[in-house]
């Protein structure tokens, strides 16, 4: 098992590697440094995860080159990372954590078309019982619930097509089919936030803010100006089941909705605000429905004359129907790229989980508790070859949990520790 999963590392890295060095070939012939900008001249790193909004001054970690009327971009990363957690559910594994996106856009009937493919190695890099984090939930193997790992992502993480077109002045429609994509709930997901951009680790309130970053079945129409936007989705609600492999639509149809309002008052800034109902989302829990509600606001900002800031509050709530009330998440992150070559980022994240949600069986399944973290990590970015930058990062991690949890982890406050090398294409 062990050389297989070496195996799969060796054969995804040389695939990066081989599709870096090509696409560099082509980009050294036909490289435009001037990214097209979408209708009413919104610029194209406004465009986050989905159909997510980003402020304009993100960094846009991508190669693009010009094939005739078509623009084409690659995004991309991938960590091998040892992640060891500490204490009575602590564990301690090497996992390749990877996505690649292939995009290419073109004017079409006075518009602009987005056609997006985004894959990942995670369900053999990663494997089903996902990579060891402390307090993290969601998600299942081999029927029982993940606790205290991630869950890895699906092979096809996005198949969608979007058009946007403007209709008046400062007016524009917007309409995202996509068999894989991501709904509008919560802001962009956590891979594709600045904020996050150097942190490979997923946050603890993911399934209470932006879990629905791939669904399977998705239409999203939207209106939008210059700074502010108004969508709204129908989905299949339902989370990926344990094939990752596979496309997830037996016996189930558009049967969730949401809505979006998305606004960027400057370059610096996106802030957003989100409700949707979710039709049995667990599939080890067909009968339950959920609310999910948050609200976000992401900030980016140059720092002198190569480095980045970038902030993210993101706060998010899943409401069980039937149950009357919010669980809640806040979620503080940062990252620092002093100078392109060096950064420095930090998360603070409270989420209040349940019993069955962290699989303790000792109580009954609807008891709460308050939970959270504090990481800090540096990344140090180490040659950049052919438009590739390698780079190595370390991330620690103080994890908090009530005293009546206390037995549970052998800790109030039980650590976390992660080292990684990782491939990415280089900024623009």
């Amino acid at each position: 098992m062990r050389t297989n999963f070496r195996g799969h590392m060796a054969a995804a890295l040389a695939w990066v590697f081989a599709g870096a060095a090509s696409l560099h070939a082509q980009m050294d012939m036909q490289h435009d440094m001037h990214m097209p900008e979408g209708p009413l001249g919104i610029p194209e790193a406004r465009i986050g995860s989905g159909t997510s909004w980003l402020p304009d001054a993100s960094p846009m970690h991508v190669a693009h080159f010009q094939l005739g009327a078509w623009t084409l971009m690659l995004h991309g990363s991938a960590v091998v990372q040892y992640s060891d957690q500490a204490g009575a559910r602590g564990d301690r594994r090497v996992n390749l954590i990877d996505w690649a996106m292939l995009a290419a856009s073109r004017t079409v009937a006075g518009g602009r078309l987005h056609l997006r493919g985004m894959i990942s190695s995670d369900p053999w890099g990663v494997g089903s019982r996902g990579y060891p984090l402390l307090l993290q939930t969601g998600e299942s193997d081999r029927g029982v619930p993940l606790h205290d790992h991630q869950h890895p992502h699906d092979l096809f993480m996005e198949l969608a097509a979007l058009y946007q077109r403007a209709v008046a002045r400062n007016l524009a429609v917007s309409l995202y089919a996509a068999p894989v994509g991501e709904p509008a709930v919560g802001p962009a997901a956590f891979p594709h936030r600045p904020s996050a951009a150097d942190d490979p680790l997923a946050p603890l309130a993911h399934h209470w803010q932006d879990g629905t970053h791939i669904t399977f079945g998705v239409l999203t129409a939207g209106v939008f100006t210059r700074t502010t936007k108004l969508e709204a989705s129908i989905f299949n609600g339902r989370e990926p089941d344990e094939d990752r492999t596979n496309f997830d639509y037996a016996g189930r149809a558009l049967d969730s909705y949401s809505a979006r309002l998305s606004v960027n008052p400057g370059a610096h800034w996106s802030v957003s605000t989100w409700y949707a109902y979710l039709k049995s989302p667990e599939t080890l829990h067909p009968d339950e429905s959920l609310h999910r509600l948050g609200a976000a606001a992401l900030m980016a900002q140059p720092i002198g004359r190569r480095g980045r800031w970038a902030m993210a509050l993101i706060y998010g709530a899943n409401a069980r129907i039937g149950t009357g009330h919010l669980a809640n998440s806040v979620v503080v992150e940062t990252n620092l790229d002093l100078d392109g070559m060096n950064a420095v980022f930090g998360r603070v994240e409270y989420v209040r989980k349940t019993a069955e949600d962290l699989v303790v069986l000792s109580v009954p399944p609807t008891t709460e508790y308050d939970v959270g973290a504090l990481a800090l990590g540096y990344r140090r970015s180490l040659t950049t070859v052919r438009g590739v930058t390698a780079g190595v990062g370390v991330r620690g991690a103080v994890n908090v949990v009530p005293s009546t949890l206390q037995r549970v982890y052998g800790s109030r406050a039980p650590l976390g520790f992660a080292i990684w090398f990782a491939l990415r294409p280089a900024g623009l």
